[in-house]
């Protein structure tokens, strides 16, 4: 029986701090399904589709990992996909608090899918999409927060806005 769990999230964008969960996540488990979600209370800078297509040309090629778009309940898209655990990062003590009333409400929807918490690597602690999203909008530097292809993506993103707007 493999074991596969599931990595929900809306990634907008991704950063190094999922992938490195990702990668740590692979030392215990044979699959991680990066679900790439719809968050209804979130304005997202990259639609749906762009953001399945940076996760899958960024880390769509390491051995174990398949990107997959879902919207819906998590525990019926990971039973869907034969996963027993739900996977969940945490940087700091208020993260737990908000990711363990989720753990509470999906044990509650299925007792068969687990939830699993990993520390972010310290060198990743500081790091959020809304974090990166900040800096890149007035210009910051993102080398080393995110992979390169979605630097430049989100570059390019933000000079169309400024375009819009001037």
């Amino acid at each position: 029986m493999s074991r596969i769990i599931v990595y929900p999230g809306t990634f907008d964008p991704i950063t190094n701090g999922h992938i490195d969960l990702i990668k740590r996540a692979l030392k215990l488990f044979d699959k991680v399904i990066v679900a790439v979600g719809v968050h209804p209370g979130k304005s997202p800078l990259f639609d749906f589709d762009e953001r399945v297509d940076m996760i899958r040309q960024t880390i769509g090629t390491m051995e174990g990992v398949e990107v997959e778009a879902f919207d819906g309940l998590l525990v019926d898209f990971a039973r869907r996909h034969g996963a027993n655990a739900i996977l969940r990062g945490l940087r700091a003590v208020s993260d737990f608090e908000y990711e363990l009333q989720r753990a509470i409400m999906n044990r509650k929807l299925d007792r068969n899918i687990e939830t699993v918490f990993l520390m972010t690597g310290f060198r990743w602690i500081f790091v959020s999409s809304t974090i990166v999203k900040e800096a890149a909008q007035f210009g910051g530097s993102l080398e080393g927060l995110v992979p390169p292809l979605v630097e430049k993506k989100m570059k390019e993103r933000y000079q169309q806005l400024r375009a819009k707007k001037g």
